[in-house]
């Protein structure tokens, strides 16, 4: 969301602290004398504090300002840090040994990202007997993330699932 602001004739405090091009105050000034000193430079006045006492504004090319903002915007959102949780599944208790290093390869890719990994184990009818071997699972994910990621929440069950969360180192 671009913030609004208000340039040359749309500004309605009375007197303004003014600031020019180049970062330099020039001083409190009324709105009139601030607006025909920035005409008379070419440029505009935009209003950038306007909670200030007195509000403040800049001397500034309105159109070019904006762009600034928008880019300076779009960089602070670059440099934001993923905070998703991501999930993988593994077939079973009894899933091959291909099928658990491609969930661990994948959750050492999530991991590396920045996200934190949520790892299930799914176990249907009555493997629910055998939880030993979703323990096993895990430890391997354990043993093979230790490098990139660090255990969140200990393996439990939520149901028939059993479920540990990793996150970045």
């Amino acid at each position: 969301m671009q913030k609004q602001y208000k340039a040359n004739n749309q500004i309605a405090a009375p007197r303004l602290r003014l600031i020019g091009e180049d970062g330099k105050q020039i001083g409190i000034l009324t709105k009139e004398e601030a607006l025909d000193y920035a005409l008379g430079q070419g440029a505009d006045l935009v209003l950038i504090g306007e909670n200030a006492q007195p509000p403040v504004a800049k001397i500034v090319d309105y159109k070019k300002f904006i762009y600034q903002q928008e880019k300076k915007e779009k960089e602070s959102k670059k440099s934001q840090k993923n905070t998703g949780i991501k999930e993988v599944r593994v077939g079973g208790p009894f899933a091959g040994q291909a099928d658990i290093d491609a969930r661990i390869k994948k959750t050492k890719e999530f991991l590396t990202d920045g996200y934190n990994t949520k790892v299930v184990v799914k176990f249907s009818g009555r493997q629910i007997t055998h939880p030993e071997f979703g323990y096993k699972i895990i430890d391997q994910f354990k043993e093979r993330l230790s490098d990139v990621g660090k255990i969140d929440r200990e393996a439990h069950f939520e149901g028939k699932l059993l479920v540990t969360v990793f996150s970045a180192k």
